[in-house]
């Protein structure tokens, strides 16, 4: 009556009637069907109002519902759901269980692709979220709702919410691609860190994997209200620096007048504590009469040819600090203007300049046809091996950018004072000559004592564009049991927070061109530790054209040139006043490391017996 057809599988034979091959196609259709449905409508479903009476019951307009803490304490006879932060364990027995036995035993793979959004609210006190996500296709069937909870990390804050589905409602496989939405969780503290839990239910005894957990922050106060409606985040953006003989003018912008803020303060330290005359404060009184908007205050007592780092707040406490720096330049005056050639002087002088343009003129036009001529009788193998020798130079002068590369630099202070000294030079000459702005915790000595040593220099890694650590003896020593009592260098700490950092940038595949180390002449390969082994590698002064060009991004050759970088050449840095004093300093730290080690060879020639270490 039908007819048979068969058609190879593998090694084997299949046959179906026309009959089964209809009923199979058909089968298909509708699952892609399905399918498709499931694709197209992925709008998030949100939460109904309906009793817990009525998804037991299986009413109409019960399908995804919202189970108040009334029901909750109806049910389990509770009193005072407070008590509990309004977040119970909810069995599943107690809420589904009396109408069959079987609705709590099988399990139910937790939700996936959990996501929290913000939501517009007017209250800029707190911040108010939404979580949606979608369940899992593992137990789908045996899924009968969610429970979503919301804790404050270190705090005591907690929420819950429970959604359960209709009692006569079975999920199908295409149901998995459903997204489902909470509540709103509101009076969320600003810049807070919460935990969000999505769980499914029913909640197996024995088992791990029922819920999905992730963290996510709250928008600050600026974040959410913009900064100029958070008097206790707000700080100076706009900032001015002129100079006016010896005389420094800052110009910031002043905060708006509803927060009625009328008091500011400046610090200023120079290169360590006892550079540029010490710590330099200031307190800033505006008249609100005369500009409301900027003000200008003069910075006193700055020394020429000092670097300077600034900072700038409204006087309150914690109040956010805005960091410039200030750099004192020698005003080089004109020299007196001389006496006006007279008229009959100028005009035979300018007759003769105009004759010898004219004569430079026909010179070069009467020139340049045998200069081609002869260029096309020019060997072509002359024209390479020329250029393979002599490569054009282009001098490159380096422009001030409006934000130039921020570069944290980190050091071992083991290696006694001359070591320090060599370190300061450095940064000093970076920030002069290569357009680069340096953090050094001898130039934020203020910072560092509030924030702590290893907070500043965490805070100073995250803010910096790139990090350099200048390797020496001394960063690789551990501290022994006699170091106990002594301030030590945290050194060995940074480099281990950053061979952390490494680790898993290299191993995610990552950039890690951010990181470099760099030894002086006095120093060896060997000094930089092995956390650092993935890093560049520079000797310094010799590559301070190769770091620049780290640094900026400016390759250094290209074909038939390379680029000549004014004043950070191997010969040309020592014709600076920085550069010759960073010569100086490395000399002087070389010469201190050799004297120590000498003193420590016959140190420890006399002390074999006692096993006495030099260090």
């Amino acid at each position: 009556m039908f007819e048979s057809k068969c058609f190879a599988l593998g090694h084997c034979y299949v046959c179906f009637s026309s009959m089964r091959r209809a009923k199979l196609i058909l089968l298909q259709v509708l699952t892609l069907s399905q399918y498709l449905w499931a694709q197209e409508d992925l709008t998030a479903i949100s939460p109904q109002d309906c009793s817990l009476e009525c998804v037991l019951k299986g009413g109409p307009g019960c399908e995804y519902c919202r189970i108040s803490r009334e029901d909750v304490g109806r049910t389990l006879g509770i009193s005072s759901v407070e008590a509990f932060g309004s977040c119970v364990p909810w069995p599943c027995f107690v809420f589904l269980g009396g109408q069959s036995s079987d609705v709590c035993q099988h399990y139910v793979h937790a939700p996936h692709d959990v996501t929290v959004e913000f939501v517009a609210d007017e209250n800029t006190k707190y911040d108010t979220i939404v979580v949606s996500w979608q369940p899992s296709q593992f137990g789908i069937s045996f899924l009968r709702g969610f429970q979503v909870s919301l804790q404050a990390l270190g705090g005591s804050h907690m929420a819950c919410q429970l959604f359960l589905f209709q009692i006569n409602i079975s999920l199908s496989a295409s149901h998995a691609q459903t997204v489902y939405q909470s509540d709103t969780f509101s009076r969320l503290t600003l810049g807070a860190q919460y935990a969000v839990t999505v769980m499914a239910l029913p909640v197996p005894e024995l088992w791990d994997q029922f819920y999905h957990s992730t963290m996510f922050s709250t928008r600050t106060c600026p974040e959410k209200n913009g900064l100029e409606h958070c008097k206790k985040d707000w700080y100076p953006k706009h900032i001015e620096v002129q100079q006016e003989e010896h005389d420094v003018i800052v110009t910031f912008n002043l905060a708006p007048p509803r927060f009625e803020i009328d008091r500011y303060f400046s610090l200023c330290y120079g290169e360590g504590r006892q550079g540029g005359g010490g710590l330099k404060r200031y307190i800033i009184k505006p008249n609100p009469t005369e500009n409301r908007t900027h003000y200008s205050y003069h910075l006193q007592g700055l020394m020429v040819g000092f670097n300077y780092t600034c900072e700038i707040a409204v006087d309150e406490v914690d109040a956010v600090r805005k960091t410039f720096n200030v750099q004192v330049m020698q005003i080089k005056h004109d020299p007196p203007p001389t006496a006006t050639p007279s008229l009959t002087l100028l005009l035979p002088v300018g007759v003769a300049l105009a004759a010898m343009i004219v004569v430079l003129l026909l010179a070069v036009i009467w020139k340049n046809p045998r200069q081609i001529r002869r260029k096309t009788e020019i060997n072509p193998e002359i024209i390479e091996q020329y250029h393979g020798k002599n490569g054009n130079e282009e001098h490159v002068s380096l422009t001030s950018r409006l934000t130039p590369p921020r570069l944290l630099i980190c050091y071992s202070s083991d290696d006694g004072h001359a070591h320090v000294r060599a370190v300061m030079q450095l940064a000093v000459f970076l920030q002069q000559h290569m357009a680069t702005q340096v953090f050094l915790d001898l130039w934020d000595s203020l910072s560092l004592a509030e924030e702590g040593t290893m907070g500043w220099h965490c805070r100073r890694i995250q803010e910096s564009d790139f990090v350099l650590v200048v390797c020496s003896r001394g960063i690789q020593r551990r501290p022994t049991e006699r170091d106990a009592g002594e301030s030590r260098s945290s050194a060995a700490a940074v480099v281990s927070l950053m061979g952390e950092e490494l680790g898993r940038a290299k191993a995610k595949g990552r950039d890690i061109s951010k990181y470099m180390a760099a030894i002086f002449e006095y120093s060896e390969e060997k000094d930089i530790p092995a956390e650092l082994g993935f890093v560049s590698r520079y000797t310094l002064t010799r590559d301070l054209p190769l770091l620049f060009s780290h640094i900026h991004g400016v390759a250094l050759h290209k074909p038939g040139g390379y680029l000549r970088i004014e004043h950070i050449t191997e010969e040309g840095y020592t014709k600076l006043p920085a550069g010759a004093a960073l010569q100086w300093s490395i000399y002087e730290a070389g010469m201190a490391l050799t004297n120590h080690q000498e003193s420590c060879d016959e140190w420890e020639g006399k002390s074999q017996d006692n096993h006495v270490e030099c260090v």
